[in-house]
């Protein structure tokens, strides 16, 4: 049986957004400090971080919807 995920809101305090990346929330705070993940934002008198800054995130750290330099070139075609 597929087990589905939770429907994860558009903004989340820390706990959840770290839960979102599959991440402690010590784990988490140290990729904010490192830069790897952004920073949150004061929302309704609490920090928040963005599903979508998460998600942006995620795809630099892992490569995904960045086109390979090899692609742009015209010197390998369709190498990439």
């Amino acid at each position: 049986m597929p087990v589905s995920a939770p429907d994860w809101p558009r903004m989340m305090r820390k706990a959840m957004a770290a839960a979102y990346c599959d991440l402690s929330p010590a784990s988490f705070e140290r990729e904010i400090f490192d830069g790897r993940l952004p920073v949150g934002v004061l929302f309704g008198g609490q920090m928040h971080w963005s599903r979508l800054a998460l998600d942006e995130a995620q795809d630099r750290i892992t490569g995904h919807g960045v086109a390979d330099w090899r692609s742009r070139s015209g010197l390998y075609g369709d190498a990439a």
